[in-house]
């Protein structure tokens, strides 16, 4: 399978590895943002350079294009490799609109192609002993989720820039996405959001901090914490589940289940290999037609909770989702 990518970041360069290893891929060609570094790039991985995703996807010869580079370009790429015939892997999100990124599904859809939406949170050792002990809880009436990620010196990397990043909790759908997989539908969803521009650029943010409250269809109230950059001093990665029977913990790597006084240790597995484990999968999926582990029209579902909470910070109100005649969970 003749493959083209998209960036040349960590996530590319996972994936560049695991193309090359595996004997049904072949890597032929990289576009990336810097000429320097994508020949750079294409030397370590033993394929070729080029300018621009334009001219990648022009070759006409690829039959899977791999999508690692900024939020912002992502539908106008993936609409193009769609259009050259080709399989598409994206990396959350699939864009920045919900309305594009479902133009682009049924898009998909009526040219046979895949599109792939990678949601490695899901593959994740925390993700997986968390739905193994989902029913231990109860009925589940609150979870707060929080993700703190301080930095030292931001520069001006294109993930604190608000038109190539786009609303924080858009950019780091995964924040949602997880709550979405195990919780369904969202009834409604209140947000507050704050940014620390960089003096004279105000394109461009030291440090964003998003709080949003769903409620979703079934009664449950999740309240979701994002925050990165400058003015953290602390990183926090912490999700608990809230239910009539119990609560479940998940501090970093580690879990407990605590229930009527006793504290149960969970195992979680590790979080290495995600991205060659899903390259692998998609792999497996078009050689064999073996089932993928998450739907794009999930993902989709998801975007468009992020644009609720976007408008919700943006307006200082509560947004009202309409239910999803075919949720896709």
């Amino acid at each position: 399978m003749r493959v083209g990518l998209v960036g040349t970041g960590f996530v590319a360069k996972l994936r560049g590895q695991t193309l090359q290893e595996d004997e049904r891929s072949r890597l032929v060609a990289v576009a990336g943002h810097t000429p320097e570094k994508t020949e750079e790039f294409a030397q370590i991985h033993r394929t070729i350079a080029l300018n621009s995703w334009q001219d990648l996807i022009a070759r006409g010869d690829l039959d899977l294009v791999i999508i690692s580079n900024i939020n912002r370009d992502r539908g106008a790429i993936i609409r193009a490799a769609l259009l050259a015939d080709c399989h598409v892997v994206v990396e959350y999100p699939l864009c920045l609109d919900p309305a594009e990124a479902e133009d682009l599904i049924a898009l998909a859809t009526a040219r046979q192609r895949l599109l792939h939406v990678e949601h490695i949170e899901l593959l994740g050792g925390v993700h997986q002993a968390l739905k193994q002990s989902w029913n231990e809880v109860g009925e589940v009436a609150y979870v707060r989720y929080s993700t703190l990620n301080p930095q030292r010196f931001v520069g001006r990397k294109w993930t604190y820039n608000r038109e190539l990043f786009g609303f924080p909790l858009t950019g780091a759908l995964s924040r949602l996405h997880r709550l979405t997989d195990v919780l369904g539908q969202v009834a409604t969803v209140s947000c507050q959001s704050r940014f620390w521009e960089v003096p004279k650029e105000p394109e461009y943010f030291r440090a964003c901090l998003c709080s949003a409250q769903l409620r979703f269809t079934n009664g449950a109230i999740a309240q979701v914490i994002y925050g990165k950059g400058e003015i953290f001093c602390a990183s926090e990665r912490k999700l608990e589940v809230h239910g009539s029977q119990g609560t479940l913990i998940f501090d970093g790597d580690q879990g407990q289940l605590v229930r009527d006084g006793d504290i149960t240790p969970l195992e979680v597995g590790a979080r290495r290999g995600l991205f060659a484990k899903d390259t692998q999968m998609v792999l497996d999926h078009l050689t064999q037609g073996t089932p993928l582990y998450v739907d794009p029209r999930a993902s989709l579902y998801t975007l468009k909770v992020a644009d609720a909470a976007r408008l919700a910070a943006e307006t200082g109100t509560t947004i009202a989702l309409k239910e999803e005649s075919k949720p896709n969970f």
